[in-house]
C-alpha cells in the first residue's frame, strides 16, 4: 500500500467504526456507515452484528455494493428475512444498540432530515423520505450520523423532521420516545457530541489540518466548545490498508484517494 496520507473520508469512516462496540447490534445504512461498520468487525469488533433494512444480517461482501437491492452485499450472510423482521423483530423490540444513519440536515438537536430541501427561490426538492430511519431513530439505543459539514446541511432547525433527535431540545422521555437517542456525528470536518443537559450540539474533536474558525464558520448553528479541543486520531496503517485494499477498493463511496 503507497503512504498516501489518510482522506477526509477515510477519516470518517474511521472515526465511525472506533465508535462501534464488540458484541453490539447494529442497523446501518448503505454507503459510508456499511464501509466503518465493516472495518468494525474486521478489526476491533468481530462479535458486532450488523443489519441492513432489507433484511439481510452479517454480510460480508467482497466486491463493494451501490446499492441494498445489489446482491454483492448479501454475500455471506447469516440471514435473509425483511424490511419488517428487522424493523419489528429488532428495532421496535429495543434490542438495536447503534442507528448508524446519514442525512440531508442535522440540526443543533440532532433531529435528522432525509426528506425534502428548500431553495433560495422557495422551490422544494423531494428526496427518500424516511424508509427505516423514523424507527431507528426513535427506538435504537443510541444513533450516530456521519454527514459532509456545511453550513447549510447543518442548520438551527431541519426543513423537515424527518427523524428526531431531541425535538425542541427536550429530553427523549419528554417526547416519549423509547431510544437514547443522538450521540455522535462525524463530519469532514470534526466529530460532535451531544450536551447531557441542553441536548444541543457540541464539538468533540477536530480533524487533523482543520481548524475551529473552519467548523465555526461552516456550522449553521451555535456549537458548544470546550477550552481544549482534541485532533480525532488518524486511521492506523492496517485501518487504511483494509479500507483501501479490501472494503471498499474501487472507492465506490471513500472516494478519491489523496
Amino acid at each position: 500500500m503507497s503512504e498516501v496520507p489518510a482522506t477526509d473520508t477515510e477519516i470518517m469512516a474511521t472515526a465511525g467504526a472506533r465508535e462501534l462496540k464488540d458484541g453490539q447490534v447494529v442497523v446501518v445504512g448503505l454507503g459510508l456507515p456499511q464501509v466503518a461498520t465493516v472495518l468494525a468487525k474486521r478489526t476491533h469488533a468481530p462479535r458486532l452484528s450488523a443489519l441492513l433494512e432489507i433484511g439481510v444480517i452479517n454480510p460480508a461482501p467482497i466486491d463493494t455494493a451501490v446499492g441494498l437491492a445489489d446482491a454483492r452485499i448479501w454475500y455471506k450472510a447469516t440471514c435473509w428475512s425483511g424490511f419488517l423482521d428487522v424493523m419489528g423483530m429488532n428495532v421496535h423490540r429495543g434490542v438495536v444498540d447503534v442507528g448508524f444513519l446519514g442525512a440531508l440536515e442535522i440540526d443543533q438537536h440532532g433531529n435528522i432530515n432525509t426528506t425534502l430541501l428548500k431553495n433560495d427561490k422557495g422551490g422544494i426538492r423531494y428526496f427518500n423520505g424516511s424508509a427505516g430511519g423514523n424507527d431507528i431513530a426513535s427506538m435504537a439505543k443510541s444513533v450516530m450520523m456521519i454527514m459532509r459539514h456545511e453550513k447549510r446541511k447543518l442548520p438551527t432547525l431541519v426543513a423537515h423532521l424527518t427523524s428526531p433527535g431531541f425535538v425542541g431540545g427536550k429530553s427523549r422521555k419528554e417526547l416519549g420516545l423509547r431510544g437514547g437517542g443522538p450521540f455522535c456525528v462525524i463530519t469532514d470536518k470534526a466529530v460532535l457530541g451531544f450536551d447531557e443537559e441542553t441536548h444541543s450540539a457540541k464539538l468533540v474533536s477536530l480533524h487533523p489540518g482543520v481548524s475551529l474558525e473552519d467548523v465555526v464558520e461552516n456550522t449553521g448553528f451555535t456549537l458548544k466548545i470546550p477550552k481544549q479541543v482534541p485532533n480525532t486520531p488518524l486511521p492506523t496503517a492496517e485501518e487504511l490498508r483494509l479500507l483501501r485494499e479490501e472494503i471498499d477498493p474501487k472507492r465506490v463511496y471513500l472516494g478519491k484517494e489523496g
